[in-house]
């Protein structure tokens, strides 16, 4: 039996009007469209949403450009099309409820015409005539854009490090478990970069603790530069900084150690204030004990062929012992398992 609340009479008559006016002044973004794809209705509120008037989509099927800068479908045209096998291609996250045919899912929206993109949550809904044939979709939007805002910034605190923006020491542990399985189901190696700033605590106690900050963010650029987009550079703790590289070999990950160190090199960051040198031999102390000119790193790198027989701790062990080996050969270098 056919819900009131989703009838129209496509015969016209007050029921479509009274449906029509309802739906025009509500305060929440609808609009709806005919069997093929034609906005018969877009409200008071949608055109507040996307900036765009009832008078420029009425008739047209141009509807998808006032949500996104390249064609796709909206929710109610995956309706109309019977494509929800499509769903998880088009939007975040999504569900069907069986009971009432309808379909909801949410995403970012580019919004060309307000020029500010926005995350909605839509919700589509069949109209059926009295035969029970689909004869409109209506489609209802909620801006969820702030609530989305502050959910990723709570992740982003959740799993960011806040001096340095990289991932924290929680998101590297996650993601090298993950990253572990997934090397092990595809059976790919993963390699794993430690690099740790040589004599900081020297560089510390030379340029004070907010000067060592700054040193750690600089640094931190210059390794994240370095990264591909499926790679994660994270602050593993202090000075030291972990990198994980999925699907590299170890001579793969050689080079990029290799392009780390010489980025922090370049950077030419200076070790001490330049008169520190000055001060420290007139109180007498000896210089070799002030680390060097230049802010520098020790890297270490490691890679598994993933197996059952092995962990992820095990790569991280022998990462850390060839960065202690970097660091007894006399620093600003690479090392590799022996």
């Amino acid at each position: 039996m056919t819900s009131p609340s989703r009838h129209i009479d496509v015969k016209g008559g007050p029921d479509r009007a009274f449906a029509y006016q309802m739906m025009a002044t509500l305060a929440v973004p609808i609009f709806v469209l005919d069997r093929n794809a034609r906005v018969i209705i877009w409200n008071q509120a949608c055109e507040r949403l996307t900036g765009v008037s009832a008078d420029d989509m009425i008739g047209t099927s141009e509807h998808w450009r006032c949500f996104y800068e390249e064609q796709r479908p909206t929710l109610a045209d995956v309706m109309l099309a019977n494509s929800a096998s499509e769903l998880d291609k088009l939007y975040t996250c999504h569900t069907a409820c069986p009971s009432s045919a309808n379909l909801t899912a949410e995403s970012w929206c580019d919004m060309p015409r307000i020029g500010k993109r926005r995350y909605l949550a839509a919700d589509a809904s069949p109209i059926f005539d009295d035969d029970g044939r689909l004869t409109a979709v209506v489609e209802t939007l909620r801006d969820l854009t702030e609530e989305k805002e502050a959910q990723v910034a709570l992740q982003q605190l959740a799993t960011r490090d806040g001096l340095t923006g990289l991932a924290n020491r929680r998101c590297f542990d996650d993601t090298l478990h993950a990253e572990w399985t997934r090397a092990m189901r595809a059976k790919q190696p993963l390699s794993l970069l430690m690099v740790d700033v040589d004599n900081f605590k020297a560089y510390n106690d030379a340029n004070g603790h907010l000067g060592g900050d700054e040193c750690l963010k600089r640094i931190a650029e210059a390794v994240a530069a370095e990264m591909r987009a499926n790679d994660l550079v994270a602050r593993y703790g202090g000075e030291e900084f972990a990198v994980i590289l999925p699907n590299q070999s170890l001579k793969g990950a050689a080079i990029v150690a290799e392009r780390i160190r010489c980025r922090v090199e370049g950077l030419q960051v200076p070790a001490v204030a330049p008169d520190a040198y000055g001060r420290h031999r007139q109180a007498g102390t000896s210089t070799a004990e002030l680390p060097s000119r230049r802010v520098t790193v020790s890297i270490g790198a490691a890679t598994a062929l993933v197996s059952n027989e092995h962990s992820a701790s095990e790569l991280v062990a022998i990462a850390d012992a060839a960065l202690y080996r970097a660091k007894h050969l006399g620093r600003n270098r690479i090392s590799m398992p022996t």
